[in-house]
């Protein structure tokens, strides 16, 4: 407030013994700012060249100004040489935080209930109300509010302006939380404003305070409320939700439901698909396959196919899938989707073309029977399918424009596999022999040749020719 008044915006500008800490000198400016006595730039108002002048403490000062001009004036010197002083029932024993009743005492003589002021402090405080309440021009207080003295707490205090919790337990304004001593009147109030806290531990304790009403904080900050149109996905409930909720600081004052816009749901939408995974799409078998299909072909020509990783799928959300979800809030409705035919955009004709060619659904072993292929491993796409039905084949089938050999998980009769090779021929000149002695032991019934590779496959026990 000095340096304001001296015109010095910044205190780095001034030669100091011990530099103001950072953090500090913000928080003062912050305060200032919300009463009114500084601009943002740091200048002085006419406002803040009053309480300057007052040689109050700023928080006072600013509360007296602000409760002449609300007829609360003599109320407001009540209050300031209470805060003025240690607390006046500090040494009673008393643990009730209510500023109502240290004001009530003072008014009758020093005393209130079974609290007592003592006499010394009592007779000292009389005498600075008389003399302050003397150099002011006070007029006739109106008939005194329960919430006055909350009021006039959070024109002193408005970083202080706290909001219930649970019984006891308040959020400030500036997001920490404080908690009272001991259950008492104070604890039911949805809101309060605090004198005096003990800044110590995770939860400050509230060590003076008084209630005060919404209504009377919306009526006297009307220019430091927010209102945030808060559009987000709801995780519970798997779908989009739009608030418009009322802050003060970090006080939630009002909440309502809203009805997002179509542009607001697909960001909240893209957000949320982000947030829970891919696999909130409906993915369908097809829808998989193709998929994999694309990866593979990026594998082996990263310049010529499009990245279809999760990791960028979930980058680029709004790009790829934006145009399909537009409209949609929920997950139910993304339901609708058909992922296959989203991923067909993503390719040009000719693509889709090469992709059939370079990348099969299914290739034709010399059984005669059609194999999926699977390419959840882009890197090495597998074929799965029974050693009988590969007898003749010499070589390992090849995908990718011949580029990539099939990885073969060789399966017995009972579909389980007994190898893996991406090398059928030397399979067939060395590890087969000691398969085939296994296999022979378990399915004695079913086909062995000695030579493989002259063998005719089949995928029933034996050949039609040799039944």
């Amino acid at each position: 407030m000095e340096l304001a008044v001296w015109g010095v915006r910044q205190p780095a500008d001034l030669k100091w013994l011990d530099v103001p800490p950072e953090a500090a000198v913000q928080q003062a400016k912050e305060l200032l700012q919300q009463m009114g006595a500084i601009t943002r730039e740091g200048q002085i108002t006419g406002h803040g060249k009053q309480v300057a002048e007052m040689g109050f403490h700023p928080r006072l000062a600013h509360m007296i100004i602000q409760a002449i001009a609300q007829r609360l004036g003599r109320l407001a010197c009540e209050v300031a040489v209470l805060l003025n002083e240690r607390d006046v029932f500090q040494g009673d024993g008393s643990r009730d935080a209510d500023l109502r009743l240290r004001v009530d005492a003072l008014r009758q003589g020093g005393q209130v209930g079974t609290r007592r002021i003592d006499e010394g402090l009592y007779q000292r405080l009389r005498a600075e109300l008389q003399y302050l309440q003397g150099s002011l021009s006070l007029g006739t207080d109106r008939k005194i509010d329960s919430g006055d003295c909350g009021l006039l707490l959070a024109l002193a205090y408005p970083d202080r302006i706290a909001q219930r919790r649970s019984d006891g337990r308040y959020l400030l304004r500036n997001g920490r939380g404080a908690v009272l001593p001991a259950m008492q009147a104070l604890s039911a109030e949805s809101y309060l404003v605090a004198a005096e806290l003990d800044d110590k531990g995770i939860e400050s304790q509230i060590l003076l305070a008084a209630p005060v009403s919404i209504d009377c904080l919306r009526m006297h900050f009307p220019t430091q409320l927010e209102e945030r149109r808060q559009v987000f996905w709801d995780t519970n409930a798997q779908a989009v939700r739009g608030r418009q909720r009322e802050y003060l600081g970090e006080l939630l004052l009002q909440d309502a439901p809203v009805v997002p816009s179509r542009d607001e749901c697909l960001e909240a939408l893209v957000t949320g698909i982000a947030q829970t995974g891919l696999d909130i799409l409906p993915w369908t078998k097809t829808a998989r396959q193709w998929l994999w299909r694309i990866r593979f072909m990026h594998c082996i020509e990263p310049e010529h196919w499009p990245d279809t990783s999760e990791e960028y799928l979930t980058a680029t959300l709004a790009h790829w899938l934006g145009p399909y979800v537009y409209g949609m809030s929920s997950s139910a409705e993304l339901q609708r989707l058909n992922m296959t035919a989203v991923l067909e955009s993503l390719l040009t004709w000719q693509q889709r073309q090469q992709l059939d060619k370079d990348a099969p659904t299914h290739i034709t072993v010399p059984s005669g029977q059609n194999i999926a292929v699977n390419y959840s491993n882009p890197e090495a796409p597998t074929l799965a399918v029974r050693l009988q039905e590969l007898f003749g084949l010499s070589e390992t089938p090849c995908i990718g424009g011949g580029k990539v050999p099939l990885t073969l998980q060789l399966l017995s009769p009972a579909q389980r596999p007994v190898q893996v090779t991406r090398d059928l021929h030397s399979f067939w000149q060395t590890t087969y022999f000691e398969v085939r002695r296994e296999l022979m032991g378990r399915y004695p019934k079913h086909y062995w040749p000695e030579n493989p590779l002259t063998a005719q496959a089949t995928h029933r026990a034996k050949p039609k020719m040799l039944t």
